[in-house]
């Protein structure tokens, strides 16, 4: 099947109160393992490149290998744009073939902030493509996404409500108290306030810094209104993990698919719990 649109399934996620993973690749590998996965547990996902893996990788060459991979599966996958700092890379995204963006101005004063999402908005949306937001900051380190716990700025839920009517975007990443990177410490959502988002606000809510919290809490902010939850961190962990393991286990090895191919089952199985997590394992 064709690449569908992120806000199409978000819209069943909202309807069946679960949330969609999005997983992050910048290479072939870890795209057959979330699209493995995905089939596996006959749940939609989510496929995200970054700006930073799109100058690695190049917009086309992920497009084309995200493309290929949905026409041969049997569940729903979306091509996201995670975290695009500008209308120069949005647009990079929809002339490749992505069928939903992120433009993350949240670093702008709020009328800057609607001013900017509005251009995208109006680009994406007259050829079809879904558009993310970000309100507030949330904090840590994901490569050009940096922000200190100074920095950092929780989402006000009326302001928020304001943001969606006026930017017209398809969903909204909500800061809450989670962070990009590791975690160092349990974290503190605010929950309440998430209630409160999630009441004033018609669109799905989304939650960047996915890896490494609990499962109490993904379940929790589940319950309070997310519906994508998004992965990065911990698909690199055990990607890199088992390539080390192997290579200092059998440093003579040289054949790529004996590193490589047991890297790709490692993220498999951490994108399938993920899934079962979500709650989306078994919605096609």
């Amino acid at each position: 099947m064709p690449l569908v649109t992120a806000k199409e399934l978000l819209a069943a996620a909202e309807t069946g109160g679960y949330a969609v993973g999005a997983f992050n690749f910048v290479d072939m590998e870890v795209l057959q393992a979330i699209v493995q996965a995905a089939e596996e547990e006959r749940s939609p996902v989510i496929l995200q490149a970054s700006a930073g893996a799109i100058r690695y990788a190049g917009a086309n060459y992920l497009a084309a290998m995200a493309r290929v991979a949905a026409e041969h599966s049997a569940v729903p996958l979306a091509l996201h744009l995670d975290h695009g700092l500008d209308f120069a890379t949005a647009m990079v995204a929809l002339r490749a073939g992505f069928t939903s963006v992120m433009i993350d101005t949240s670093r702008y004063p709020l009328p800057e902030n609607v001013s900017r999402t509005q251009q995208v908005v109006a680009a994406a949306h007259a050829v079809g493509v879904s558009v993310e937001a970000e309100l507030g900051r949330i904090g840590g380190v994901e490569e050009e996404v940096r922000v200190t716990d100074r920095e950092a700025l929780f989402t006000d839920p009326g302001e928020a409500a304001e943001f969606v009517a006026a930017t017209g975007v398809d969903s909204l990443a909500v800061a809450i108290g989670t962070a990009h990177g590791l975690y160092h410490g349990e974290p503190h959502l605010d929950f309440d306030r998430l209630s409160l988002i999630h009441a004033r606000v018609p669109v799905p809510l989304v939650m960047h810094g996915g890896s490494g919290l609990s499962d109490e809490i993904v379940r929790e902010a589940i319950a309070r209104g997310i519906r994508k939850i998004n992965i990065d961190t911990e698909l690199r962990h055990a990607y890199l993990d088992t390539v080390k393991k192997i290579t200092q286990e059998n440093p003579e090895q040289y054949d790529l698919r004996e590193v490589f191919g047991p890297a790709r089952a490692a993220v498999t199985e951490v994108v399938r719990e993920k899934i079962r997590l979500f709650g989306s394992s078994g919605r096609i």
